[in-house]
C-alpha cells in the first residue's frame, strides 16, 4: 500500500467512524475501488487497526469528562454517598454496556471477519436502519440530559450497539445514536454517549488487532509504514470531525444524515449488482 492510499483511506476513517453513516461500509468500498482484496486477513487487521487513531483521538477530545467519570466511578467503590454521582452511575454505564457488543464480538468473530462485510450486507443495512434513525429522530419528548443516564439506558444502548458488528452498515454510531433518541435523550446527550460507550469497545478492539495481526499487517501488500500513516491521519481527522459533530447535532436533526446513508446504500448495491466492484 503507498502512502496516498493510506492517506485516502485515513481520511475515511476519520471522517466516518462517529458519523451515522457506517465507517466499515466506507472503508470497504473504497478499499475495493482502490482493489484491495477486503476479505484478506491483513486488509481486515488494518481495517480495525487504523480505527485505534480515530478512538485515540476522541480519548484526547473527551479526556475532561473521562478523568471525571473515572473518578466518580473509583469513589463509588469506596462510598456510599458517592454512588448516588450521576457521573458514577454512567461510570458503571460505560462498563455494562460495553459488555454486549464484547459477547457479539466474541461469539460472531468469524462472521463478523469475512460474511459481515459483504456489500450486499452493507447496503441493505444501511438502507434498512436510516428508518429505524427516521423513527428514532422524529421523537419530540428529548427531555433527558447526560445527568439522567441510568444503568437501564445504558445497557439497552450497549445492546444496540452490538448490532453493529454484525451488521456494519448500520454504524455503531447510529445504532446508539438511535437507541439514545429512542430513550428520550436530546440529540447532544445521545452522540457523547454514543462516544462513550464506544470507546471502550473500539479501542479493545483495534488494540487487540494490532496485537495479534503483526505478521498480516506486515504482508507486502499492506505495511506497517503504510498502517500507521492512516492510523495517525484518522486521528487528525476524527477529532475535527468530533467538534463538528457535536455542534452540528445541538441545532440540527439527522436528517441529512439519512438521506446519505440511503444514497449510499443505493450506490453500493448498484456497484455491486452491475459487477463494478465485488460483492
Amino acid at each position: 500500500m503507498n502512502w496516498l492510499h493510506a492517506v485516502l483511506l485515513g481520511i475515511v476513517e476519520g471522517i466516518t467512524e462517529f458519523l451515522p453513516v457506517s465507517s466499515t461500509g466506507h472503508l470497504n468500498i473504497v478499499e475495493k475501488l482502490l482493489g484491495y482484496d477486503i476479505d484478506s486477513v491483513g486488509m481486515t487487521a488494518f481495517t480495525a487497526v487504523i480505527q485505534v487513531g480515530a478512538i485515540l483521538a476522541a480519548v484526547v477530545y473527551f479526556w475532561r469528562d473521562i478523568v471525571r467519570i473515572v473518578t466518580a466511578w473509583c469513589k463509588g467503590l469506596v462510598n456510599e454517598e458517592a454512588r448516588r454521582d450521576p457521573d458514577c452511575t454512567l461510570g458503571w454505564g460505560v462498563i455494562l454496556g460495553s459488555i454486549p457488543v464484547a459477547v457479539i464480538g466474541l461469539l460472531f468473530k468469524d462472521f463478523i471477519e469475512v460474511t459481515a462485510r459483504s456489500l450486499w450486507i452493507i447496503a441493505a443495512a444501511l438502507i434498512a436502519w436510516s428508518a429505524v434513525m427516521w423513527l428514532a429522530d422524529t421523537r419530540t419528548d428529548l427531555d433527558k440530559g447526560m445527568r439522567d443516564v441510568s444503568i437501564k439506558d445504558a445497557l439497552i444502548i450497549g445492546l444496540f450497539q452490538a448490532l453493529a458488528p454484525v451488521f456494519p452498515g448500520i454504524s455503531r454510531s447510529g445504532a446508539t445514536i438511535s437507541a439514545g433518541l429512542f430513550r428520550r435523550f436530546d440529540r447532544v446527550t445521545a452522540t457523547r454517549l454514543s462516544f462513550f460507550l464506544g470507546i471502550p469497545a473500539l479501542l479493545a478492539a483495534g488494540t487487540l488487532e494490532a496485537v495479534t495481526a503483526f505478521d498480516h499487517i506486515s504482508d507486502p501488500s499492506i505495511g506497517w509504514s503504510a498502517t500507521i500513516i492512516a492510523t495517525v491521519v484518522s486521528g487528525i481527522v476524527a477529532y475535527a470531525t468530533i467538534a463538528w459533530l457535536l455542534k452540528f447535532v445541538s441545532s440540527n436533526k439527522f436528517t441529512g444524515f439519512l438521506i446519505y446513508r440511503v444514497a449510499l446504500g443505493g450506490a453500493i448495491a448498484a456497484l455491486a449488482a452491475t459487477g463494478f466492484v465485488g460483492a
